[in-house]
């Protein structure tokens, strides 16, 4: 692939904002509802399972990204007017 067919950090962040945010108060909200003396062992799973499901979202989206990015390096198709009328 051509390098014109990068996505830049800048775009990709701006397009995984929101989802970020959401990743970060989710995190914050397993934390916060983990009971007193048992923060961590009241949160780390759920906190691991967030963040793995994140993680995903975040390669999904890079590599969607990246393919729109290819696709839209490459020139449109040209219809080929040399094809012979149906039927001739």
């Amino acid at each position: 692939m051509s390098s014109s067919a990068q996505v830049s950090p800048e775009q990709f962040v701006d397009a995984m904002r929101v989802e970020m945010e959401a990743h970060l108060q989710q995190v914050m909200r397993a934390v916060n509802a983990a009971p007193d003396g048992e923060w961590l062992s009241g949160s780390e799973e759920q906190v691991r399972d967030l963040s793995a499901e994140f993680r995903r979202q975040v390669f999904e989206k890079a590599m969607q990204m990246r393919i729109d990015a290819a696709e839209a390096a490459f020139p449109p198709s040209t219809r080929s007017d040399d094809r012979q009328a149906v039927g001739e």
